[in-house]
């Protein structure tokens, strides 16, 4: 309860624990305008980004599939090689969210364009549906008939048909709600009704094979068709394509997560949470809340990010994060984000806004080149690595739609509003335009380089609003100053401080804060930390040299970091008495610290240059031990990799795409040491490039003893010439072709071994 006072201007602080989840709200995009620092610098430069993009060019395989001439031809990258139209559904949203931000009129130009353009599709395709993927009618026909066969990504060997198909629903449903075009809001609830055609001969069991192939949050955006139209058909639906292969773990409070294909699980848990506060489910709710708790305490790491080559790792160990070149996805966080602001929503607890903010700050901001632009898919936690950016004709990775989508949203938590008051969650200078009660707050602030806020109140008459300031878990010494007057604060960080007061116009509340540096180590409990001041994480530039591929091209895996791996053990490390460490930082600026010969700074300011974000701290024994293992480790996998040509991981979605994967009865996984694997009951292939023709020898590893009476192996449609077969590893004598493509047969119907590996190498 708030207390409350006659007086006039007695200021009662307090802190508020919880509000009623049905109460707490979200401020429309257009009520919140960013006013400066580097969030608003971020939302420009993705502003430009959306401007340099073609509409016509991403809604060709739209046109392609009905029918219809093209007016330009289609992007290539991932949108000509499977995924088409995956962007055009993220730039639907994009734009909305962007044009509600800032109310440009040339995004609500290209908006309305692009809906009615998909209108016409779908109206020229005649059954409510529209979209861009390859032989769509035929697919779709398919599943409809029971005819599936799917993996992780491939369905009837057809790459994540519904998480494409799930972008256009999203984008649809975003079009209205933040840009209120009622033809998109038509389009989506004919293409729900056409998806509801589409299932409904399918059994339960059916249903539940076809979502074993990733497929985003469909589920969510049949409880929004719910919300837009109140037919319950849709919120049935909604939980009838929930994967109970992972709710039911969820909602046994089981982590079953390890070796999962990492941001193909956490849309469809916003799902899950969306469905629960529309039922009243509070085992959906939980199971929610588990999954959030379990991957931001457990599986992610300080910038906020989590996974491994796309996958969740063991919790217990990070060391695969620490030494590849793919580390936390992107798009992970962009859905981890949207998660926590469902459950803080619902839940009113600003523990999720610690993680949020953690996140915001560090990995989002990050993830968008400052000047230049461009989204990052991969940000490597390995020592002394980079990042590639995007750029608008070559790139069209999933990270690329949903980064045109982050930095158009800043303005969606800086605050929210219950019945009991106003509530100020994040310190980021803005204009929030309350109209309902007639009053505009401009928060001006220069943090994270000043520990201060300022909010300045505007009203149309004076009032008895309460405003509940947030006091982070990271916030030491809060203090609240009311018209310069020092106020009492009562309470705990991770909560609210409440004012309770009329106000009247120029009014103003200054906030000011300590933040520490200390380290943050890893969930494994390793020796491997990073540097955090407040909620920002500190990273050191260490080199610019040989930055392959800094800007994409239009390759297949142009999203990924391939210059030269820096030996881990060449990697400065703390080494000392563990109470020395922190004490090593010597402050030289507004957030710049001296670590012996490297300069700490915010890990979002660091671009076009490899860095150092975690430190391995060290006995001086240790150091010397470690030291000479790791140099005999890094020597033995960098010389692999040198000999490598090309290879493909079996059983990990982008590995298997970019190599053309094809198969048919096959199921993938992973063993107890974290390795994947696929095997079949039919056949599996996949295609290398064999550059220059450099690859002399086929390497191939099996979980399990390779049986030659049970498979049959060729190479380019001939038998494989097998150099040898011991054990578990299979060598082929390559054909000196420039495309190797290697077909594994299950000769009796019944499984093959699980293969691990397939690699192509030079001897």
């Amino acid at each position: 309860m708030m207390l409350k006072t006659k007086a006039l201007h007695t200021v009662f602080l307090l802190l508020v624990s919880s509000v009623s989840w049905a109460q707490m709200q979200s401020f429309a995009l257009q009520d919140v305008k960013l006013t400066g620092g580097p969030f608003k610098n971020a939302q420009d430069v993705d502003f430009r980004y959306i401007l340099a993009l073609d509409p016509d060019k991403l809604l060709a395989p739209y046109r392609i599939d009905a029918g219809l001439p093209l007016k330009a031809p289609r992007y290539g990258n991932w949108e000509s090689v499977g995924l088409d139209g995956h962007i055009g559904g993220h730039y639907l949203s994009a734009l909305a969210m962007m044009y509600a931000a800032t109310g440009q009129p040339e995004l609500k130009k290209r908006l309305d364009y692009m809906v009615a353009e998909l209108a016409r599709c779908q109206t020229q395709n005649g059954n409510g549906y529209v979209g861009g993927i390859p032989q769509g009618k035929v697919f779709w026909e398919r599943i409809h008939k029971g005819d599936i066969d799917g993996s992780n990504f491939g369905l009837n060997n057809t790459w994540v048909p519904l998480y494409n198909i799930h972008k256009l629903f999203a984008g649809l449903r975003d079009a209205y709600q933040y840009a209120g075009n009622a033809q998109a809001k038509q389009v989506l609830i004919g293409l729900g009704d056409w998806f509801i055609d589409l299932i409904k001969p399918l059994s339960d069991e059916q249903i539940q094979q076809v979502l074993r192939t990733e497929h985003g949050g469909i589920n969510e955006t049949f409880a929004d068709l719910y919300i837009l139209t109140n037919e319950k058909k849709y919120l049935e639906t909604a939980q009838r394509i929930s994967h109970r292969a992972l709710l039911n773990p969820l909602l046994e409070k089981q982590d079953k997560l390890t070796g999962l294909h990492a941001n193909t699980q956490i849309p469809k848990v916003i799902g899950f949470e969306k469905i629960a506060t529309l039922t009243g489910d509070a085992g959906w709710s939980d199971a929610a809340q588990f999954f959030w708790q379990t991957v931001t305490q457990t599986r992610s790491v300080a910038f906020g990010g989590n996974s491994v080559r796309e996958h969740f790792n063991p919790p217990t160990d990070f060391r695969a994060v620490l030494k590849s070149n793919q580390g936390p996805e992107t798009c992970n966080s962009y859905n981890m984000l949207r998660l926590s602001k469902a459950l803080f929503l619902d839940k009113a607890d600003p523990g999720y806004l610690d993680f949020y903010e953690r996140t915001l700050y560090n990995h989002i901001l990050s993830s968008q080149h400052p000047e230049k632009g461009g989204f990052v898919y991969f940000t490597p936690i390995r020592p002394n690595h980079y990042r590639v950016y995007s750029q608008p004709e070559t790139s069209m990775w999933c990270c690329v739609g949903s980064g045109l989508e982050n930095h158009t949203k800043y303005g969606e938590l800086i605050y929210s509003h219950a019945p009991n008051g106003l509530f100020v969650n994040l310190f980021i200078p803005s204009v929030l335009r309350w109209s309902e009660k007639g009053m505009q707050v401009t928060q001006t602030t220069d943090f994270p380089y000043k520990n201060e806020t300022e909010l300045t109140l505007k009203l149309t008459k004076p009032q008895a609003v309460p405003l509940h300031i947030r006091y982070p878990k990271w916030a030491g010494r809060f203090e609240v100053l009311v018209n310069g007057k020092p106020q009492p604060v009562v309470g705990n960080p991770s909560g609210y401080v409440a004012l309770d007061r009329t106000w009247k116009t120029g009014d103003k509340i200054t906030v000011r804060f300590a933040t520490s540096t200390h380290l943050e180590y890893l969930p494994d409990g390793s020796n491997w930390a990073a540097f955090v001041d407040g909620p920002i994480v500190l990273a050191a530039k260490t080199s610019t040299e040989d930055l392959k591929g800094l800007f994409a091209d239009d390759s297949r895996m142009g999203h990924e970091a391939k210059g030269r791996l820096y030996p881990i053990d060449k990697a400065y490390a703390l080494v000392g008495d563990a109470g020395t460490y922190d004490a090593r930082l010597k402050p030289v600026g507004k957030l710049r610290f001296r670590l012996d010969s490297l300069m700490l700074q915010p890990f979002y300011e660091i671009h076009d240059a490899r860095y150092q974000l975690y430190f391995q701290t060290l006995t001086p024994a240790a150091f010397e031990e470690q030291k000479t293992r790791l140099k005999q480790q890094e020597a033995e996998a960098l010389a692999r990799e040198a000999k490598t040509v090309d290879k493909v991981n079996c059983g990990e979605q982008q590995p298997e795409v970019d190599h053309q994967y094809k198969g048919e009865k096959s199921d993938s996984g992973f063993d107890e040491d974290g390795r994947f694997w696929r095997n079949t009951r039919s056949f599996i292939s996949y295609q290398l490039q064999n550059k220059n023709r450099l690859g002399s020898q086929l390497q191939i590893s099996l979980l399990d003893t390779y049986k030659p009476d049970r498979v049959s192996i060729l190479v380019n449609e001939q038998p494989a010439d097998i150099l040898s077969s011991e054990g578990k590893e299979i060598v082929i004598r390559g054909d000196g072709s420039e495309v190797m493509n290697v077909r594994i047969e299950a000769k009796t119907g019944a499984p093959t071994p699980r293969f691990h590996q397939i690699r192509l190498v030079r001897e």
